[in-house]
């Protein structure tokens, strides 16, 4: 029972707008720079999305900034800087995943821009992304985040969701993850389980992880793809927990799960409010 994510559950029908909280955008509370506002709220969050009967958050999204008229700066939680993006990614996940309500940061990797993001290549040293973009994320895996979502763009060539160096040698090797690697929407452009992915999010008629297609790839990765979808749901307990199968969700669907979560979310709205005094000459 996966759900979006960025400002709170996701309103797509109207019977569901005025039951859940709308929260200050991720970039908002990056503003606070206070990990005790990123857990109170996460906490929080998770507490509405278990409330609609979810067992999962299409978030944390933190990419670090690099285009700043990128359409979808608003809801990445690292701002400019990856050294505030992975203490603040730890608060999220952590505050998500107390109450039940898996986690999937994203996207992996170098999402950077909306322009074209389909086909755009973004090439990256291992410097830079070792020490600028992967922070947040290795922040992230190092909480226990149980999924990352791989991005519409390519990485030095190669889309993101088949790109076997950044999924299996960088995430999956070096970082440590032990969760599953899903597709954003439409994201997947091959049969690409060898290459990293767990789990396709498919759009209308897409064939690339039908059986004709799995029945290619060889058997033990097809293994490790199902071991670490299911040892994610295991650990964080969602096979018992899990209340409600679609469609037959309605009555969580329109339930009000806000609580006094108002108060929590003007508290964090007015924290990101930041005014800086440059003292001393510090800043140029």
């Amino acid at each position: 029972n996966m759900q979006d994510a960025a400002g709170g559950f996701r309103t797509y029908w109207d019977e569901i707008i005025g039951t859940v909280t709308c929260w200050p955008s991720l970039l908002s509370m990056a503003a606070t720079w206070d990990v005790d506002t990123m857990h109170e709220f996460s906490v929080a969050l998770g507490q509405e999305f278990a409330g609609k009967g979810a067992n999962t958050i299409l978030g944390p999204s933190i990419n670090v900034h690099r285009v700043a008229r990128n359409g979808r700066n608003f809801e990445y939680l690292s701002g400019e800087d990856p050294f505030l993006g992975g203490k603040l990614a730890e608060q999220y996940v952590a505050g998500v995943q107390s109450q039940g309500v898996m986690t999937v940061m994203k996207h992996f990797v170098f999402n950077n821009q909306e322009t074209n993001r389909g086909s755009e290549d973004s090439v990256v040293e291992d410097q830079t992304a070792w020490e600028l973009y992967y922070p947040p994320f290795q922040a992230a895996v190092d909480a226990g985040v149980s999924g990352t979502m791989c991005s519409y763009n390519q990485e030095d060539g190669d889309y993101s969701c088949s790109n076997n160096r950044r999924l299996n040698e960088d995430l999956k090797g070096k970082m440590g993850f032990r969760g599953f690697v899903q597709s954003d929407w439409g994201a997947t452009h091959a049969t690409s389980v060898t290459s990293g992915l767990d789990m396709d999010m498919p759009m209308v008629n897409d064939p690339l992880f039908q059986p004709a297609a799995l029945s290619q790839v060889p058997e033990k990765a097809i293994d490790e793809a199902v071991t670490r979808t299911l040892a994610a749901m295991v650990r964080m307990g969602v096979m018992n927990s899990t209340k409600c199968t679609p469609p037959a969700c309605n009555d969580y669907f329109v339930k009000d799960v806000r609580g006094n979560h108002a108060a929590v979310a003007l508290k964090a709205a007015k924290e990101g409010v930041v005014l800086l005094q440059n003292e001393g000459g510090v800043l140029p």
